[in-house]
């Protein structure tokens, strides 16, 4: 096996028997990534000078005996993670410039135990969008098939994973961003309960609903790359101060007795034939596995994407008011005043989505509207958020689609928002309940395309969603299938 398709787990024995360097590893994914991203276009920007300087100092801390699960493990972050001297453009040209003096905390431990950045990943502008075509520097192309979308916003974090061009990544969830995207990749893709990982120092898009996550090639590996990440930030005050469990004790293949839940709202007329029917099988499959299942009702389902829309965006709306081409980002050239300056920097660096949400949520807040929209948003998040809470009295995890399709071509929803936002309509209800889910796949379609299977655990039970996910992999064969590129 080549080493660039190797897990974190895999190249850690490697590493750890002396068998391999991180120099080696690392120059092997850099290769690879040269050799494919011209196809995929999954990074914006690639850090081989720093990963060469990074591997060698995690080469030494091996020597010494100072060896952690991540030392020397080749990882690229999605382009929305502040990272001290290298360029952070969140996917826009409002950022294209924009070189940070300082890193994000979920970087920084990352970093801290040994871990390799090989680059910074592709994504939707501002993290808005569901397929990763918003991006300033160019649509992702899903190496299963490069006429499809990667999915998004983190499309960028599951087409490099699916391409072999990293070992591991992170990404961020606010409306399915993480699980999404990991589904179309043929990827694992865990998003956290809300506050488990410090969003410090990653760019806000929606700061009541973004999570960091990670993207990795098996179950252990997220369980590994979410025990490195999670705990309590000082720098964050959403960050919950509570003890982070060693994630890896969950991985028994053993769910005889779990409960798990099916929502019936889940249940669609547009879901595709394909995801059905991947679905039934995954079902079929916990069942040989002695799960029992649990018919269960989440009444607020449908009010969930349009709620989000109205939350989100007007948060939106909020955080990007920062970017007024005075203290950092793009300034126009061909401003006539202040006013002016603002006006043409926004409409010069923010793309069409961008643009469109922005007006979406200043109109939610604006007076006289905001108790119309926004308030009664938060009022119906709340009840959604008790649906799921009602849910776990009685079940342990509950099982759905991550999507209602497998992936779609490129330029073939971008021109009709609506239904590019139904695309999420399956993940949405798991941030505004700021609860935790995972993706796994779990199939491929006819067209040879990943299904993933979602699996959402009650607020802080990442644990049990890890051993269902896990148990499911073992009985399975799809994380080993592999695009071909």
């Amino acid at each position: 096996m080549e080493l660039y398709e190797l897990t974190i787990h895999e190249l850690h024995d490697r590493l750890k028997r002396k068998e391999v360097s991180s120099v080696e590893a690392t120059r092997a994914l850099l290769a690879r990534i040269e050799a494919t991203d011209p196809k995929v276009n999954a990074f914006i920007t690639v850090t081989a000078d720093e990963a060469l300087t990074a591997a060698q100092e995690a080469d030494k801390r091996i020597a010494a005996g100072e060896m952690d699960v991540l030392t020397g493990i080749p990882v690229a972050l999605k382009d929305i993670f502040l990272t001290r001297g290298v360029r952070t453009t969140c996917g826009s040209k409002i950022l294209a410039g924009f070189v940070p003096p300082y890193d994000a905390t979920s970087w920084e431990r990352l970093r801290e135990r040994g871990a390799v950045l090989v680059g910074k990943l592709n994504q939707d502008e501002f993290a808005m969008g569901s397929s990763c075509e918003s991006s300033a520097f160019g649509s992702t192309k899903n190496p299963w098939d490069l006429a499809c979308i990667p999915g998004g916003s983190s499309g960028g974090s599951a087409a490099a994973i699916a391409a072999r061009q990293a070992t591991a990544t992170l990404g961020t969830d606010t409306g399915g961003s993480i699980r999404q995207p990991a589904s179309h990749c043929g990827c694992v893709g865990l998003k956290p309960t809300y506050g488990r990982v410090s969003r410090y120092g990653v760019i806000a898009y929606a700061s009541s609903l973004d999570q960091v996550g990670p993207v990795t090639r098996d179950v252990r590996d997220a369980a590994i790359m979410l025990g490195a990440v999670a705990g309590h930030d000082p720098k964050d005050s959403t960050s919950v101060d509570r003890p982070v469990p060693d994630y890896t004790r969950s991985l028994v293949p053993d769910v005889k007795g779990l409960k798990v839940g099916l929502p019936r709202e889940y249940h669609i007329p547009g879901l595709d034939p394909d995801v059905k029917q991947a679905m039934d099988a995954a079902i079929a499959t916990y069942r040989q596995l002695g799960a029992e299942f649990v018919d269960i009702s989440l009444p607020h389902t449908d009010y969930a994407v349009a709620t989000y829309y109205l939350i989100a965006t007007a948060e939106a709306s909020s955080n990007l008011a920062r970017y007024d081409g005075v203290r950092f980002g793009h300034r126009s050239a061909e401003a006539g005043g202040l006013v002016d300056m603002y006006n043409k920097s926004r409409a010069e660096g923010f793309g069409a989505e961008v643009k469109r949400r922005i007006m979406l949520g200043t109109y939610a807040l604006s007076s006289g509207y905001y108790d119309a929209y926004y308030l009664k948003a938060q009022k119906v998040r709340t009840l959604i958020m008790h649906d799921f809470l009602k849910a776990f009295e009685t079940v342990d995890v509950i099982l759905t689609p991550v999507a209602p399709t497998p992936p779609f071509r490129i330029g073939e929803k971008v021109n009709d928002p609506l239904q590019m936002y139904l695309s999420d309509i399956f993940t949405i209800p798991v941030n505004l309940a700021g609860t935790c889910a995972v993706s796994v796949p779990t199939g491929l379609s006819q067209s040879g395309l990943p299904i993933g299977l979602q699996l959402i655990g009650r607020p802080f039970g990442e644990e049990s969603i890890i051993k269902a996910a896990y148990a499911f992999e073992q009985a399975t064969e799809w994380h080993k299938k592999k695009a071909d590129i």
